[in-house]
């Protein structure tokens, strides 16, 4: 199942080129409000009934005709992985934007995870905005996000799969600059829509193996970075094992796994393009921010 949230936080299931509104299975209470799809992540399982009863009812809205909004715009939590490509790592380690820390170009199994704004979240209707930073370089990071669907706390890596509700594209966008001066990583990835996500929610039960999916990321129509989840230096259960015996991860809650080699530039007037199989596309403007 493809799940969208469009215009005033409708909650819609995809089907090809259409899009069927079922914000009605949720609570009302919660209707135009961002949080309305942590609702329906949270109470998935016993929404099932009224969930087919209004897909039967809904009328067919061409998803031409929408605004499609992040598919998750307000996670409790945002995590994410450092350094889980080993290609990544080798072309950070002799990049001029190399890490002054080398902790920073640790896996996560040795250095965890991060945490970002969960401010910096946008969709796929939304321009990337960079901010007026002179001398600084902002780079395009494509990594699977995960969703998560039940609570999960110190959940071993063989029962992860229980807890996910399902995956989204997502751009880990990023401040750099050379030399000493680094600010705080979560301060670099945290300005506002530097989290593209979308363009829906493909949930679990549509992706067999979450550890097999090419990822892409074109600028301009220049393919800049492609790699496969099977690359991942620490997985998908690994990673949710370990970040649930830390805290608590809950309904609606986003972890990204990382990004492959190949991260680079952007510019004012660029458009970056990203897909991972079965999970759509994002294509975005890069702006310069107006405020």
């Amino acid at each position: 199942m493809r799940i969208a949230l469009f215009d005033q936080y409708r909650i819609g299931i995809v089907d090809g080129a259409a899009v069927r509104d079922v914000t009605d299975v949720v609570d009302s209470r919660w209707h135009g409000t961002p949080y309305v799809i942590n609702e329906l992540i949270e109470h998935f399982d016993e929404l099932q009934a009224p969930l087919r009863a209004a897909l039967a009812s809904a009328e067919e809205l061409p998803l031409a005709d929408v605004t499609l909004l992040p598919p998750v715009p307000r996670p409790g939590q945002l995590l994410a992985a450092p350094a889980n490509y080993h290609a990544h790592v080798t072309e950070m380690s002799t990049s001029q934007y190399r890490p002054t820390n080398a902790q920073a170009l640790q896996s996560p199994r040795e250095v965890g995870f991060f945490v970002k704004s969960s401010g910096s979240i946008s969709g796929p209707s939304d321009a990337i905005e960079l901010p007026p930073m002179p001398g600084r370089a902002f780079h395009h990071e494509v990594e699977l996000g995960i969703v998560i669907g039940k609570p999960a706390r110190g959940v071993p890596a063989e029962r992860v799969a229980d807890h996910i509700f399902g995956y989204v594209i997502l751009l880990d966008l990023t401040l750099r600059t050379e030399g000493e001066r680094q600010e705080e990583r979560t301060m670099r990835k945290s300005f506002e829509t530097f989290t593209p996500i979308g363009p829906f929610i493909v949930t679990a039960d549509e992706v067999p193996d979450p550890g097999d999916l090419d990822l892409k990321l074109w600028v301009n129509g220049e393919l800049r970075q492609q790699a496969n989840t099977r690359d991942l230096i620490v997985g998908i259960g690994e990673l949710i094992e370990q970040a649930s015996n830390v805290v608590t991860l809950r309904p609606g809650d986003i972890y990204a796994t990382g990004t492959p080699e190949g991260v680079g530039p952007i510019e004012v007037g660029d458009v970056v393009r990203a897909e991972i199989d079965g999970l759509g596309e994002l294509s975005l403007p890069v702006v310069k921010r107006g405020w």
